[in-house]
């Protein structure tokens, strides 16, 4: 099969919009991006993982697609701009794909007009249902880089971003595209904050992933977007998409099969799909909610696949908040931001908790603050809502190495 290259990143996250300051602030496990809101949910504060840098204006011609969620996509969108316009000039615009992952799309305004509409009986003039649609968000994108390749978002909730990747693997391998943008967007809002809170799923504080006190997560927001592309024999890119894994266990409709089948049958087709063994993975971001449920199964789907000594692994959750459909892309981003760099020793980013392992749930080697580790493959879990799951592999571009 065809090796497919990860050629470029754009970033929007609570950690920032630059590779150099998202690594650095990643790497040192800084939780300085996560806020204390008092207007999400009605009579309580709740910590959420806020972007609070300035986004970029949508261009006036776009305007139909001015949300927060195409402003966060925008600001990650205009970091690749030049390798799509270079693209669609070697390619032509009918070659280039598009596959978006969000959960929330244009929510947040939605909410705001209602709110107007129920104090003067109007919908605000400027207001469009189609900014809900969660098509909204690929279109925009669409309508931005002027391309016309196939263009269509995936949303199954907490694995939307990372399953885009499968699906622009298989655009490019069936030589539909030459190029495909991936990534995904969401935004904070009332409705995912509020839907979490009565299924009793919110944090009274910050998550505590595996801990024996973790009581639920911390939502958060931003977007990450990647150009994929056929890697050739002479291609410069230092990162490749080396497996994809998905599955849909169906166990439940918001809770995970007890045992991980689901996360175990994802996981193991990463790992044939990029003809790794277990033992060859120097790196795992768990999907790690800091739920009951979620973080039982994972760490015994984990057990269950790598045994007694399972690679080092954290939840970069507590440091973002959980980013629902962009979590896939960017955990993913993190994972391309260790590997990519020059240095293959590079600092893991750290499992922010208690320490407070929970006896009920097999023990995971959860990163320590500063530790280091070769970083060559590493492997990023998303499992969401419905068991569709999804787990990922990035390498390293090894030249001249066969795998």
């Amino acid at each position: 099969m065809t090796k497919i290259a990860i050629s470029h990143l754009g970033l929007c996250t609570p950690l920032g919009k630059t590779a150099e300051t998202v690594l650095s602030r990643l790497s040192r496990g800084d939780i300085g991006a996560m806020k204390t809101r008092t207007d999400l949910i009605p009579d309580a504060e709740t910590l959420v993982g806020e972007v609070t840098f300035s986004l970029p204006m949508i261009p006036e011609h776009l305007a139909s697609y001015d949300c927060r969620n195409n402003r966060l996509l925008l600001c990650a969108a205009e970091q690749i701009t030049n390798r799509v316009t270079q693209a669609i000039a070697d390619w032509g615009p009918q070659r280039i794909g598009i596959v978006i992952g969000t959960s929330t799309s244009g929510i947040g305004e939605g909410e705001e007009a209602l709110k107007i509409r129920s104090q003067t009986h109007a919908f605000p003039e400027k207001y469009l249902y189609s900014q809900q649609e969660l098509g909204n968000s690929s279109d925009f994108l669409r309508h931005y880089f002027n391309i016309s390749g196939p263009c269509y978002t995936v949303s199954t909730a907490c694995s939307s971003s990372a399953k885009v990747f499968a699906s622009a693997r298989r655009l490019l391998q069936a030589d539909l595209c030459d190029l495909v943008i991936v990534g995904g967007g969401d935004s904070l809002c009332k409705l995912t904050l509020n839907g979490f809170s009565s299924l009793e799923s919110v944090s009274k504080g910050h998550c505590l992933p595996f801990s024996t006190n973790r009581d639920g997560i911390n939502i958060g927001e931003g977007a990450a977007l990647f150009t994929l592309e056929k890697l050739t024999a002479d291609d410069s890119c230092s990162v490749i998409l080396a497996g994809i894994g998905e599955s849909s266990d169906a166990h439940h409709i918001s809770a995970p099969h007890p045992e991980g089948r689901g996360a175990i049958a994802a996981i193991q087709a990463a790992l044939e799909d990029a003809n790794l063994s277990a033992e060859d993975i120097d790196y795992i971001n768990l999907h790690g909610t800091a739920t009951r449920k979620n973080d039982a199964m994972e760490s015994r789907a984990i057990k269950q696949i790598f045994g007694s000594t399972p690679p080092p692994c954290s939840s970069t959750k507590p440091i973002t908040g959980h980013t629902l459909g962009a979590a896939g892309a960017i955990e993913a981003a993190f994972c391309y931001l260790l590997v990519s760099q020059e240095n293959s020793r590079q600092t893991l980013p750290p499992q922010i908790w208690d320490g407070v392992q929970d006896p009920q749930d097999p023990s995971l080697p959860l990163v320590s603050q500063g530790q280091t580790a070769e970083v060559n493959f590493l492997m990023s879990n998303s499992f969401a809502f419905g068991g569709s799951n999804a787990s990922l592999i990035l390498a390293r571009n090894q030249r001249g190495e066969d795998r």
